[in-house]
């Protein structure tokens, strides 16, 4: 998840007010960002107002399959990096593949874990852009295909011990699984500072 807004901002956008003033040119495109990203998460809505209305995809795996490939991103409905990786039999680049595509889908299967995992959505309670206050350690890399893309500025403000930030060329909402070493990198990166 990318890093969180100010409460104010979170506030508007989830409402869909107009754009507040005084927010810098990238604050603005970032708001435009979660206005959009609002009116797309109809399935975590669901999740978080009735998670076990969610049983059928326990009962289908061609239902389980199409619940988790409908999973939208900044580039569109659903996720162009996973349904882009259903055309893909190998990659020597690193992209996704179609097995990798049907092993994560085999793996929520086999361990009938589709329902269980949107029970996050339900038992949190807090808003999920708005600030926190977070006191530890926090790094944030910036994904172009996430939700939205954070501004340095609401990163330092709701984390106020931000020891890495840092804007990347690919990646989006699943980057620890459509870009491993990239993530894997930015990881190493963000919390070398603290060895």
């Amino acid at each position: 998840m990318p890093a969180t807004v100010p409460a104010d901002v979170d506030k508007a956008s989830l409402a869909g007010e107009p754009l507040p003033p005084g927010l810098s040119a990238e604050e603005g495109r970032a708001y435009e960002q979660l206005i959009r990203t609002y009116k797309q998460v109809e399935y975590a809505k669901m999740m978080a107002a009735r998670p076990q209305t969610m049983y059928g995809i326990a009962d289908s795996p061609v239902g389980l399959a199409a619940w988790l490939l409908d999973h939208n991103d900044a580039d569109g409905q659903p996720a162009a990096t996973v349904v882009s990786a259903l055309d893909r039999t190998s990659s020597a680049t690193g992209e996704l593949t179609r097995d990798e595509v049907l092993d994560n889908i085999t793996l929520y299967w086999l361990t009938n874990t589709g329902v269980s995992a949107s029970r996050l959505y339900w038992e949190y309670k807090g808003g999920f852009f708005n600030a926190k206050g977070v006191s530890i350690p926090v790094a944030v890399t910036v994904f172009p295909g996430e939700q939205y893309q954070a501004p340095r500025s609401w990163a330092e403000r709701a984390y106020p011990n931000l020891i890495y930030f840092n804007e990347v060329d690919r990646g989006g909402h699943f980057a620890a699984w459509e870009e491993p070493e990239l993530f894997s990198a930015e990881v190493r990166a963000a919390f070398r500072s603290l060895r």
